[in-house]
């Protein structure tokens, strides 16, 4: 099998190094590598041109559209039989495409998705961060999970598409705000196989601090609405949770202003769900500094969620505006 990995890239060229870097050492080396510029100021020429004598590497140029128009550029100049989309912010660990190849080669899929997961490298912030993203104490442990509920859905910073499927499905048809959402329920509407490779995990570097954090998954609130918009019937009882936990938070700091008897139940119940965080982030990091964090990021991600998914529910379902 010949890849073609695809790599959009805005603005951030001491990322671009480091994931080219982790592609230096992958064990299967039958792969290229598209680099597209998606119209930044920082630009990564020379870091990527450096990597000529390393990578079977090809840098591209172009006015600026977003991720999923990028993307579409990639797929209409790679080479290979099957199309592997990473985000700038990730680092692959080496036997990545060796565990795709025989996994394709005994278990088919049209297209995939895999976990993503802190590096030791990592910052204490960003290992919370990943925490947060995929513990199954918040809505991010339905991603690159085998007990997900329902339809797996790829997302862009892990994903596999065949050559076939490219040219039947086409692209992204939206370029950011849940395009690779919407890709992958096309793909499956179509009737192609889709599944998570359980061991395809990459290391995903995500935000540096809280603020980027939050402001990145209050976008990601609002682009489920965006998808509803495509897929109605995918709006499922688990989008709605982050929007109740905001609004269940709301209502435990007023009930403990105005001083009601209720308010002990409800700090007990918030008590518990950080208690858990906690020590199921301790048990998974083995650091309490990033436990505690992890508190941070957790707490960051349901209200960002929430805020942003109640924010395009109410213009764009209740008001039905554009």
């Amino acid at each position: 099998m010949f890849f073609s990995i695809i790599i959009p890239l805005y603005n951030r060229p001491q990322e671009i190094k480091e994931l080219l870097e982790s592609l230096t050492l992958q064990t299967y080396k039958d792969f290229e590598v598209l680099v597209i510029e998606d119209g930044s100021v920082k630009d990564a020429a020379e870091i990527v041109n450096s990597f000529a004598g390393q990578l079977n590497v090809r840098y591209f140029v172009k006015a600026n559209e977003g991720q999923g128009f990028t993307r579409n550029y990639g797929f209409e100049r790679a080479k290979g039989d099957y199309f592997i989309i990473f985000d700038s912010d990730c680092i692959i660990p080496p036997a990545y495409l060796q565990i795709v190849n025989d996994y394709l080669a005994t278990n088919w899929l049209d297209a995939y998705g895999g976990p993503d997961d802190a590096h030791p490298s990592f910052t204490p912030i960003q290992k919370a961060i990943s925490y947060s993203m995929t513990s199954p104490f918040t809505t991010g442990g339905i991603r690159g999970n085998k007990k997900g509920i329902g339809q797996f859905h790829p997302r862009s910073f892990n994903m596999g598409i065949s050559r076939h499927v490219w040219e039947k499905a086409g692209g992204f048809i939206i370029t950011r705000s849940g395009e690779d959402i919407e890709y992958s329920i096309r793909i499956h509407n179509m009737g192609y196989k889709i599944g998570l490779i359980p061991d395809a995990k990459v290391y995903h570097k995500r935000r540096s601090n809280f603020l980027q954090f939050y402001k990145q998954i209050h976008f990601f609130g609002r682009a489920r609405i965006n998808i509803y918009k495509f897929f109605p019937n995918e709006l499922k009882a688990v989008h709605f949770f982050p929007a109740l936990f905001t609004l269940g938070l709301l209502f435990i700091i007023i009930v403990n202003l105005l001083r009601w008897r209720i308010a002990e139940l409800f700090d007990y119940l918030l008590l518990v769900l950080i208690l858990l965080i906690f020590f199921h982030a301790w048990w998974k990091n083995k650091s309490i500094k990033v436990a505690f964090l992890s508190i941070i990021a957790a707490f960051t991600q349901l209200i960002a969620y929430g805020l942003g998914f109640m924010q395009d529910f109410w213009k764009r379902v209740v008001l039905n505006r554009s």
